[in-house]
């Protein structure tokens, strides 16, 4: 069933072309991922869907009574919301129809035989529809996306208005998937969420019986999700089946196989222009107009013939070289017993690694677990309580922070560049072309540029100097793929040390050849990409799972005339292991409920207690059996 159809969409923001001939359709149940350049259209074709924004031509049609979910901005709730209430506007009919329920409930038990059949209709009439709506699971399915998501308490409580950008983000992105709509747009549904809320919603999204289309940089992500992949280049659009990897094969495939037409129609196109030449050659010196005509009948099929564009094989991009003039001492970074508390929180307590030359490492962990509290002791911004985070010898550092600032928002890009370094402006104007400033963008103000501008231009400074290790927070928000791709190719050549957080799943696996993560005030080291940590995450988590139970001998099947009258031994044993299990799940409880909001251990032993329980509901059923 077709639940959206773009046909021919033609959308204009002021006397600029956004999108032309835009056609793509999308089925019940389908994942699409939408990608394409920043400001090729994405977002538009959302807001159109959602109703937001109106085509200028074309047809847009979306299946007759579809809910559309779409978080187009944070909403403005009453001033005394809280995060809890902003989350909970999710269930409005819901809560509408509980009063309902009630009031209907009152009516029946002081109505009279007459009336109690017509209530009593209408009553199954508003139960059913609580029912289709998830009424009878609201609690559940919010504790899930709370905890999926990692929305706590202090979230919950505090005043919406007073929330950051990216918490406020969050709940709204739970309200959505609480609210369960037929078609769900997410507009960078990743942003902000650490790697367990993204494994979560990778589930999620899978799990979700809806349609989705999602505009997203991450690669990792729709790989995961993604059914389809449409793209959105030079106004148009192009659908691939598969997810984003398989887009990407398919779409290498494509781009050599029109190349290949298209040479191979230029020289018939060659062939034919060198023959009609000839023929007026011939007809002007014989004077013969049958020549004439056949020049002509010919020019006639060359004009008329469907002619094949020629692919873009070289998209502009930045064009990176970094070289590496002197290179460190062998030890980059040394961290040894490193402790350091922020409050009372404790963020990292006896920890040690090494990274050594040539090494590129990624610092990897839960959303204020101190990864960028870290970077700053490394960096002298921040001091260390006890022990050693120090560089090594001849260390010479480039540093990209997540947040990006200048000191004058009003010079111009080539002003802010030069401010440091002494450069001839031609000189300069040549090396910013490397990074995507050409002609007369290198005089637009540093204030008016976009995320992934900022991101360039801090490059192009930082790389200007001989580096021979780059710290990077964060290097890939506000880029476009096409720029992380191209970011990546640069990174993957460069002879020096690479240490860098990230969220970029996709991106880690493309440079890193080992992960450290800061997990239960710890470092922890794989040497590996981030496959490789996964696979070795989820062995430790299944070890550590098994080690709370102790396993019990088998018990010898007993005669068959004893199976009806067990011992009194056996029936011990038995109540003895169910107070074992009850015992360590009652620790399991305890250990809970220190944790406080720390999501990452809270699910780990949840997941333990999972297997527990589920032990200790095999043993009861089997102690019930025994003593009936």
């Amino acid at each position: 069933m077709i639940e959206i159809a773009l046909k021919d969409l033609v959308k204009y923001y002021g006397a600029n072309l956004v999108l032309d001939s835009v056609s793509f359709e999308v089925h019940k149940g389908e994942k699409i991922g939408l990608v394409g350049r920043n400001g090729s259209g994405k977002s538009t074709i959302l807001e159109i869907i959602s109703g937001h924004e109106k085509i200028d031509g074309g047809i847009l049609s979306i299946r007759k009574g579809a809910k559309v979910g779409y978080l187009k901005q944070i909403p403005s709730f009453p001033e005394e919301y809280t995060g809890r209430d902003a989350l909970n506007t999710a269930f409005i009919e819901i809560n509408e129809l509980e009063v309902h329920i009630a009031e209907l409930e009152k009516k029946m038990s002081n109505s009279s035989e007459k009336e109690l059949e017509k209530v009593f209709k209408q009553y199954s009439e508003v139960q059913q529809r609580y029912e289709l709506l998830g009424g009878y699971d609201k609690e559940e399915n919010l504790n899930k996306v709370t905890q999926g998501l990692k929305i706590n308490e202090n979230i919950l409580n505090q005043p919406f208005s007073i929330l950051s950008g990216g918490e406020k983000t969050t709940v709204m992105l739970g309200k959505i998937l609480l609210e369960s709509p037929d078609i769900l747009l997410l507009d960078e549904p990743t942003n902000h969420l650490d790697m367990e809320s993204l494994e979560w919603l990778e589930g999620y999204i899978n799990q979700y019986s809806g349609t989705i289309i999602i505009v997203s940089h991450d690669r990792y992500f729709l790989d995961k999700v993604a059914t389809s992949i449409v793209e959105l280049e030079d106004f148009k659009s192009t659908t691939y089946q598969g997810n984003y990897s398989s887009y990407v094969k398919k779409k290498d495939e494509d781009l050599l196989l029109q190349y290949q037409a298209y040479r191979d129609q230029q020289k018939k196109i060659d062939q034919m222009e060198k023959s009609i030449k000839n023929l007026r050659d011939w007809a002007i010196r014989g004077d013969n107009g049958k020549f004439f005509r056949r020049a002509a009948s010919m020019q006639k099929r060359l004009d008329k013939m469907d002619k094949v564009n020629k692919p873009n094989l070289n998209k502009k991009n930045i064009k990176l070289n970094l070289m590496l003039e002197e290179r460190s001492g062998e030890e980059v970074i040394k961290v040894k017993e490193a402790t350091k508390t922020f409050g009372n929180k404790e963020l990292f307590i006896n920890g040690e690694f090494n990274i050594s030359y040539g090494e590129k490492v990624a610092l990897i962990g839960a959303n204020g677990c101190g990864k960028s509290t870290f970077l700053k002791i490394l960096l002298g911004y921040e001091n260390i309580d006890n022990g050693i985070i120090k560089l090594g010898e001849s260390v010479r550092i480039a540093y990209l922070p997540q947040n990006i600032e200048f000191n004058n928002e009003n010079t111009t890009i080539l002003e802010c560049f030069r401010e440091d370094i002494q450069i001839l402006e031609g000189k300069a104007r040549e090396y910013l072309a490397k990074f995507m400033f050409f002609g007369e963008s290198v005089y637009k103000k540093v204030g008016s540029l976009s995320g992934g501008e900022k991101t360039r231009l801090m490059l192009s400074k930082l790389l200007f100097n001989d580096v021979n290790l780059l710290i990077l927070d964060e290097p890939t928000n506000h880029l476009d793929i096409d720029s992380i791709e191209t970011l990546e190719e640069a990174l993957e050549d460069f002879q020096g040390t690479i240490f860098f957080i990230s969220h970029d799943r996709y991106f880690i696996n493309k440079i890193s050849n080992r992960i450290v993560e800061l997990s239960d005030k710890q470092f922890v080291s794989y040497e590996g990409d981030f496959d490789y940590y996964k696979v070795k995450k989820d062995e430790s988590l299944r070890k550590i799972s098994q080690e709370p139970v102790k396993k019990k001998e088998p018990i010898k099947k007993p005669e068959k005339i004893k199976e009806r009258t067990p011992s009194k031994r056996q029936i011990d044993e038995l109540e003895n292991n169910i107070n074992d299990i009850e015992r360590e799940i009652t620790d399991v409880d305890a250990r809970m409920s220190l944790l406080g909001s720390d999501y990452e251990e809270l699910n780990k032993w949840l997941f333990i207690k999972g297997n527990l329980q589920e032990k200790l509901d095999m043993l009861l059923e089997k102690w019930i059996k025994i003593t009936e």
